[in-house]
């Protein structure tokens, strides 16, 4: 079976074919992908546009998908069915994947349905080397969410905690434009804190003793501050990376102490970070010098299936459509979707 996957929940178009003729023969079943980023579209105004994000899908699917065909040397007639983002997103970014992957797969007649983005994250580390096996706590981190799962079974999922105001990407980017740096933000922060000193500057870790729950607002206000006292902070550069270095050290310690604490808690010995986030060295290596300590593992998706993909998002829908699951012709998309509202794949 070929799947085709969409994925344009926010600001990259994602495009993927799934083989499990591939997966038969022991590879990653990923025939071949195409991703479009709108990162120059939107770095003008510091963020995402969500109006500006729609118009570039629509842009953007027609020639990707015939990139993809060629790379995969197949025909539209050769896809077997078509996975869509469904949410969470920009409604907007969703609707123009979802009427798109959906009107395809009629033009086909073959199966479509709508995939849950951050389940295409969970499920994403599964089409790597060494793939982990269920159970694993999963800490799922991006521009849009940081929150840990409890992941028994595809669909299975128990929230253990979640940010309950800002997602760690996002303050990764407000902490990125306070620093005068290019967004995104994660990245540039990450570039200039390799030569900062991270324990040069105190920053807050907000609710590290309080759950597994996450709060990352008030660490904007403490970067701001810091910013806004400490002399240089616009024009030298060691400064500069000393407080971006300070920060991320900030982040990243909050985040590995949960995800020790969530380990404990549910007694498993597998960890799996997935989003843009987890491409972070920094975070990488904490981790697998916290769990060593405590006999558990970490495992990751590929780099290149960190950020948003169309990869992750066919394979999930391979899940599915394998469990006899499919939608009808009418689209819906739901901006806002609690991965634990999913059902489980019997």
């Amino acid at each position: 079976m070929k799947v085709l996957g969409l994925e344009t929940s926010c600001d990259e178009t994602g495009l993927a074919i799934f083989d499990s003729e591939l997966l038969a023969a022991g590879k990653s079943g990923l025939l071949g992908q195409v991703l479009y980023s709108q990162i120059e579209l939107h770095a003008t105004y510091g963020g995402v546009v969500p109006e500006l994000a729609s118009r570039d899908h629509i842009r953007k699917l027609v020639p990707l998908l015939d990139e993809l065909l060629t790379q995969c040397n197949i025909s539209k007639e050769d896809i077997d069915a078509v996975a869509f983002t469904k949410g969470p997103g920009l409604i907007g970014a969703l609707m123009t994947g979802a009427l798109f992957g959906r009107s395809l797969a009629y033009g086909l007649d073959v199966p479509a349905i709508g995939i849950h983005h951050m389940e295409g994250h969970l499920l994403s580390p599964l089409l790597g080397p060494n793939p982990p096996k269920f159970p694993f706590v999963s800490l799922l981190v991006s521009g849009g969410h940081t929150l840990l799962v409890a992941a028994h079974g595809i669909g299975d999922y128990e929230i253990l905690g979640e940010s309950i105001d800002d997602a760690a990407g996002e303050c990764f980017d407000k902490a990125a434009k306070m620093l005068g740096l290019p967004y995104p933000g994660g990245p540039n922060v990450a570039r200039l804190a390799e030569n900062g000193d991270p324990s040069k500057y105190e920053l807050p870790r907000p609710m590290l003793h309080r759950g597994l729950d996450f709060s990352f607002s008030g660490m904007k206000t403490a970067v701001h501050n810091l910013i806004k006292d400490t002399p240089g902070s616009d024009t030298d550069e060691q400064v500069r990376a000393d407080i971006a270095a300070s920060f991320q050290h900030a982040v990243v310690d909050t985040l590995v102490k949960k995800c020790v604490k969530a380990l404990k808690q549910t007694g498993m010995k597998q960890l799996v970070i997935a989003g843009g986030v987890s491409a972070n060295l920094h975070l990488r290596q904490t981790l697998e010098q916290e769990l060593a300590k405590i006999q558990a593992t970490v495992h990751y998706a590929p780099l290149e299936l960190c950020t948003d993909n169309g990869a992750m998002i066919a394979y999930a829908g391979y899940q599915r459509l394998q469990a006899g699951q499919s939608d009808g012709l009418a689209v819906s998309c739901v901006p806002r979707w609690t991965i634990s509202d999913l059902p489980a794949l019997t």
